[in-house]
């Protein structure tokens, strides 16, 4: 084990690790159970750290001052707690040749508060807690804190940290197949009602993972918006996958245009039937929904064009502004039917995004009070973080993942190869 490493960011390590396993399993239980553990550990163990860091008056790889000693660091002892996830093992910082012997303040307190320190992990790692709500916690029994200030706020900045690693991370590694981008909406200012946008990606992988790629401050009508969120992918590595999701938003349809050439726009079939349903008196909508489904949900592309025809002349005398909203765009509303039958399900709808932060949020019991966009946005990193965590698997078989190789190579993402390597080439491609 290498001691220059601080134990929390072995910890953060580990988390990381379990979160890439997570599947559809039933093991996921188990494996959100030692996510949240870990997460109780990280928090008592940055909390201990930064204890160490405000006694000696320097960082963990910082050289003291000539003219000040306050003591070595000298490894850890294992200290243990007992808790409602179970008993955990914390690394206490020791500390040598100090003018007086180092003892916590803070080990006694927090093995007298598990339960609130357990609630402290939740949100910090579920919403991001402000610099106020890691003091009230981090208070002895007379009201003094166990730690500076600064301390504090550093402790609470953690989560902002992860965030901005977050936006800065590696995309080439993601063989992406599809892809999906929406906005989640919050109220930003304190003592404002309007609500900002919150641009936001994730994706599918070829072996079935759903994952969040991405997420900045954005308006979603705005192409400038979308072009740099696009943009900014694609530095990061992003490839070209073979479907992306979204919905007709002007500004972002021409932006993923401009962007991903070669891949097919799917229009979000769920704001897209509302829009055709809205122009439609409401008795007659069981009706129009069996038509639109039998065209958007064909067998494949040529069944769902033919169905789209038959709509059109069935309705186009009736109710012509709704035939004329089903028809903008009709392209991108059937793109799916290209893809494997049993995906299809899986990427026609783009509100994954809000229902996973929304959820979030209700299980957390956050209030919106966020003093300014900085809070806001570590409140929807940490709730899509830790729901994306939940997000089920794919599945995608071999014979699947062939039809996907197909696509590609009619995007244009992959050289055809000549009929006689057309099985190795397939082998090595899905081996990559």
């Amino acid at each position: 084990m290498n001691n220059r490493i601080p134990p929390s960011e072995k910890i953060s390590k580990e988390i990381k690790g379990l979160i890439e396993k997570l599947d559809e399993k039933a093991s996921n239980e188990d494996i959100l159970g030692r996510v949240l553990k870990l997460g109780m550990e990280k928090i008592i163990q940055e909390s201990l750290e930064e204890e160490a860091k405000q006694y000696l008056g320097r960082d963990y790889y910082q050289r003291e001052a000539i003219d000040e000693h306050n003591g070595y660091r000298n490894g850890y002892k294992t200290g243990k707690l007992k808790t409602a996830e179970g008993k955990l093992n914390i690394q206490k910082p020791q500390i040598s040749d100090s003018p007086e012997p180092f003892r916590s303040n803070l080990w006694n307190h927090i093995k007298g508060n598990t339960d609130t320190l357990e609630q402290l992990a939740v949100e910090m790692y579920a919403r991001g807690c402000s610099t106020r709500d890691v003091e009230e916690i981090l208070k002895d029994e007379n009201g003094n804190l166990l730690l500076s200030k600064s301390s504090i706020s550093a402790l609470s900045e953690r989560l902002w940290d992860a965030y901005e690693e977050f936006c800065k991370q590696d995309l080439s590694k993601y063989n992406v197949v599809y892809l999906f981008v929406d906005a989640v909406y919050e109220a930003m200012r304190m003592y404002k009602t309007t609500k900002e946008g919150i641009l936001v990606a994730w994706a599918i992988l070829e072996d079935g993972r759903k994952i969040l790629l991405g997420m900045k401050l954005g308006n979603k009508e705005s192409y400038q918006d979308w072009l740099d969120f696009f943009r900014d992918l694609k530095k990061r590595g992003l490839e070209d996958p073979v479907l992306g999701t979204s919905d007709g938003a002007p500004g972002l349809v021409r932006a993923f245009e401009e962007c991903l050439l070669k891949t097919f726009r799917q229009r979000c079939l769920v704001h897209k039937k509302m829009n055709i349903l809205g122009k439609v008196p409401s008795e007659v909508i069981p009706e129009i929904k069996v038509h639109l489904n039998a065209a958007y949900y064909a067998p494949d592309l040529e069944a769902g064009k033919e169905r789209a025809e038959e709509f059109v002349e069935r309705y186009k005398g009736i109710y012509p502004s709704a035939v004329k909203c089903f028809q903008e765009d009709l392209d991108a509303c059937l793109n799916h039917l290209r893809c494997p039958v049993r995906h299809r399900k899986f990427i026609t709808s783009t509100n994954l995004a809000e229902r996973s932060f929304e959820e979030e949020k209700r299980r957390s019991k956050v209030l919106p009070r966020f003093f300014d966009e900085k809070s806001c946005l570590k409140l929807a990193f940490a709730s899509l973080l830790r729901a994306s965590w939940k997000w089920r698997r794919v599945p995608i078989s071999f014979s699947e993942q062939r039809e996907l190789l197909e696509l590609r190579y009619q995007l244009g993402q992959l050289p055809r190869p000549e009929k006689s390597t057309v099985e190795e080439h397939h082998v090595l491609v899905l081996k990559k």
